[in-house]
């Protein structure tokens, strides 16, 4: 069974958002075993400097490092755009390349480290278009859910 990790910087704050979470998370756990893991977030003021960022980003990068293993799926803008059945045979692909561990990796509001996507397998990018940073651990789940149910053969992504 695929082992998914879903990386993130920052908690969900608003219960809607968490409930939205721990329900795909019930579901993917029927087809993959998945932990969340959130780090805590770097606290900047509220009109950061490009270095401020930069070492946020950095002090970030280092507990991130520690929670990823296996393939590693960072989540940012400079990744592939994928449809539902891309990202379900991708996700078929990773064991076969004798990785049991999937690390989706979500950074803070400010982005990821490239001390980071340089360690990537693949990047993934949701879109073009800008999503509140919170919606993006929801989103993710939804799409890894669908992705496992159409591996899975399900009607859920019709």
């Amino acid at each position: 069974m695929l082992n998914v990790k879903i990386i993130v910087v920052g908690k969900l704050k608003e219960k809607y958002l968490r409930d939205a979470c721990d329900e795909y998370i019930k579901r993917i756990s029927r087809f993959a075993d998945i932990n969340v893991i959130e780090l805590a977030e770097s606290r900047l003021p509220d009109d950061p400097s490009r270095k401020e960022i930069e070492k946020a980003l950095s002090i970030e990068a280092e507990c991130i490092q520690k929670a990823m293993s296996g393939y590693i799926i960072p989540m940012c803008i400079e990744g592939r755009q994928l449809t539902s059945m891309k990202l379900s045979k991708k996700l078929e692909e990773i064991p076969l390349s004798g990785q049991s561990t999937v690390s989706f990796i979500i950074g803070s509001s400010f982005g990821l480290a490239d001390s980071i996507k340089s360690k990537a397998d693949f990047k993934l990018s949701m879109s073009e278009m800008t999503f509140p940073h919170q919606l993006a651990r929801v989103m993710l789940l939804e799409q890894i859910y669908r992705a496992l149910n159409i591996s899975s053969g399900g009607k859920y992504h019709k």
